[in-house]
């Protein structure tokens, strides 16, 4: 098969995405990543915009030795030197100089001929290969140049020297099919191609940038310059996992391969979007949370019958896994599946209780826990002992404000009996856990307490998390959730209390 290059640009394009801005560290964790991965190139940075980008650039040239390590420089001798100061130490350096071409860009940003861009392309091409033997050139916003002047430029900087020439969709004004033409055209029309590799380099504002990856690949395009995640300007680039997995798991089709390895697709996608803290939404291809989860019951049974119903990729492959995802629209399949790696085997009119009660609880709250599905089971089936829902809350009320001491006033049943605590603090959950103290059957303490909002808005779900500790220091973690932050907060606690009042008896 013919063999793509894979060029990463997550650590110059990808955090040029606003508020993707990485560390020196960070730059450097990301690239021993995408080593790992396989990715043919690196493009670790563009050296003239800042010491830091240089220095991270310098010391990733220094660092990973299995790929190609690539400055960015623009068409300026002052660039190139910059950039070949930073890469000079590489296995493999590589620069990467461009210039743009079209008529909007030359006359609008650059204020240039067409005949003074095509000198400047040439001489930086000549001035970069002075340095090193691999350099790429971009004629940027290639997609809106008009046809003739770009295969000249091509034709000129290939003489000159470039072993890849990139052709950038840069403001992802290109589709499929005209940019396939392109790309074909290119390799039919310019003379000296065939002393280069083809390269593309697409941007996804109208969402095609992995589209137009993929048929530029089909019409004779060697190398796929792509981000983690899609991450880049604006609405990004082209995803690197999208393509690698298209290429992969329709090879028939496209007849190529790559380097990657698929194993670790989902642990760069999640060091990524950790780093620059830019979340990857739920319903992303390949790595989006949802990517494999299902819960319409239909799906889920069919998955439990062959993956292959309903799950074109092994997830395993990339390195994640199968979620089933109990809700609403769950069926006894799934439920089944999950509650007997839970440990419960059910008889049929136990399994039919607990997947309606799951069904009620996810009407009210979304998001159903695997506590909460431990705990319905263990209600239907009697499985819990008594002793582990000691506690059990009937009522409360809190009474706060900026001038009044907050005040809780709790009615439980505990042990079977029914008890009123009250307790005040410095705040309504200090006064709910001081009341619960007051009462409980052992010494315990609050230890932890988070609060995370699931949804935005002020309507957004309260997940509330607790560490409770004992009086032998056995830390009990309890979680809850409620569109009502101090319910929330109440049940957790008593959560909590309970499973310590379980591990003491």
């Amino acid at each position: 098969m013919r063999k793509i290059r894979v060029f990463d640009t997550t650590l110059r394009d990808g955090e040029q995405s606003p508020g993707a801005t990485l560390t020196h560290r960070e730059k450097i964790m990301i690239a021993r990543q995408l080593e790992k991965l396989g990715v043919d190139v690196i493009e670790a940075g563009f050296p003239i915009a800042s010491d830091d980008d240089f220095k991270a650039v310098k010391e990733i040239a220094e660092t990973v030795k299995g790929l190609s390590v690539c400055g960015l420089a623009r068409a300026m001798p002052k660039d190139i030197d910059r950039a070949w100061e930073a890469i000079q130490n590489a296995k493999k350096p590589r620069i990467h100089t461009f210039m743009s071409t079209s008529d909007v860009h030359l006359k609008h940003q650059f204020k240039k001929t067409r005949d003074e861009a095509l000198e400047m392309s040439v001489e930086a091409v000549k001035l970069a290969c002075s340095y090193c033997k691999d350099v790429e050139f971009s004629p940027m916003d290639a997609t809106r140049t008009d046809p003739k002047f770009l295969f000249q430029v091509l034709e000129k900087v290939i003489e000159a020297g470039a072993g890849t020439v990139n052709i950038p969709d840069t403001v992802g004004y290109a589709q499929p099919v005209e940019f396939g033409k392109l790309i074909k055209n290119i390799c039919d029309n310019v003379p000296g191609i065939e002393n280069a590799v083809v390269s593309v380099h697409c941007h996804n504002d109208l969402g095609l940038a992995v589209a137009n990856s993929l048929e530029a690949v089909r019409n004779g395009a060697g190398q796929v310059e792509c981000t983690v995640n899609g991450i880049g300007e604006r609405a990004g680039n082209a995803s690197l996992e999208e393509i690698a997995m298209n290429l992969h798991t329709r090879s028939e089709f496209f007849g190529v391969c790559t380097s990657i390895n698929l194993k670790e697709i989902y642990p760069s996608s999640l060091m990524v979007s950790n780093l620059t803290g830019m979340a990857v939404q739920r319903n992303k291809a390949i790595v989006g949370k949802n990517a494999f989860a299902h819960e319409a019951g239909i799906h889920q049974h069919g998955v439990l019958a062959n993956s292959q119903t309903y799950e074109i990729m092994d997830p395993e492959m990339i390195g994640n896994k199968s979620q089933f995802v109990l809700g609403k629209h769950s069926g006894k399949h799934a439920t089944k599946k999950v509650l007997k790696d839970m440990g419960f085997d059910l008889s049929d009119d136990e399994l039919k209780q607990v997947t309606n009660r799951i069904k009620q609880l996810a009407d009210k709250q979304k998001t159903v826990l695997d506590e909460d599905i431990v705990a319905i089971a263990g209600d239907v089936t009697q499985q819990l002992k008594k002793e582990e829902k000691r506690i059990v809350l009937e009522e409360f009320r809190i009474e706060t404000g900026n001038k009044v001491k907050p005040t809780a006033i709790l009615k439980l049943i505990i042990d079977g009996k029914k008890v009123e605590a009250k307790g005040t603090g410095v705040g309504p959950v200090d006064a709910i856990t001081n009341a619960l103290q007051s009462v409980s059957p052992t010494k315990v303490s609050l230890h932890e307490y988070h609060l995370n909002a699931i949804t935005g808005g002020t309507d957004a779900l309260a997940d509330v998390e607790v560490k409770i500790v004992n009086g032998s220091g056995k830390v009990h973690n309890a979680e809850a959730i409620n569109e009502d932050v101090l319910t929330a907060s109440t049940n957790a606690i008593i959560k909590g209390i309970n499973k310590a009042l379980a591990n003491k008896k």
